[in-house]
């Protein structure tokens, strides 16, 4: 019974694993967005938006399935990265004025992801959102607590989305205000605490790997 099993499992394609498929379906949605950008805003928006609401489905179907791999993993986490890095250049073309903001976001939200994931990797973690005891309060809730990784990530998201939306239209109006420009105010706040989440990303990665080139040397010596 247990070789047929191991049998079964050699003979798996992970490129067609449930999960994986939803995240080329990701990547085929945000590349229709940044299509439709130039000339459907509403469209786009849209797109984006199921593009990274996809995100927790696959994460879902992995677990539901058991069908996490590294594969996905890692196609998760570029397709994120190169979504929200391809909004911001557009963000950079519409808001001139702030292009060296959005630089600064896109090189620290790579950086801190890049650093992270090889201080996983280095320190033996089955996953990156797997984190120690010894790991940050912030990045312990961050990466433990669903709701609490959802909604930094789904607001981040949408703050950047409303923003390019605000360059072409103010939407429905609540309470004599834009909903576009109400809540980009409401969802503000959740993009600046995301971004202060990269940079103790940034930090507490950059340690631990500093800390395991200080063991090397020293066993060296």
């Amino acid at each position: 019974m247990e070789k047929l099993k191991s049998q079964a499992a050699s003979t798996e394609n992970v490129f067609l694993f449930v999960p994986n498929i939803i995240g080329y379906v990701r990547v085929a949605l945000a590349l229709a967005a940044f299509a439709a950008m130039p000339w459907s805003p509403v469209a786009a928006t849209g797109l984006y938006l199921s593009s990274a609401l996809l995100d927790a489905v696959d994460g879902y179907a992995a677990r539901t399935l058991s069908q996490s791999s590294k594969f996905g993993a890692m196609l998760d986490m570029l397709t994120d990265r190169c979504t929200t890095m391809c909004l911001l250049v557009n963000l950079s073309l519409l808001y001139p004025r702030c292009a060296l903001l959005f630089q600064v976001s896109m090189a620290l939200d790579v950086s801190s992801h890049w650093m992270h994931l090889h201080s996983s990797i280095l320190t033996g973690s089955a996953s990156h959102k797997s984190v120690g005891p010894a790991s940050s309060p912030i990045l312990q809730l961050y990466y433990t607590s669903r709701p609490v990784l959802f909604v930094m990530c789904a607001g981040n998201e949408l703050f950047y989305c409303l923003l390019y939306l605000h360059q072409h239209c103010s939407g429905p109006s609540v309470l004599g205000v834009g909903a576009v420009p109400l809540l980009l105010f409401l969802t503000a706040p959740v993009c600046l605490l995301k971004t202060l989440i990269s940079c103790v990303h940034l930090v507490s990665a950059s340690s631990h790997i500093a800390a395991l080139d200080a063991q090397e040397r020293k066993r060296r010596s």
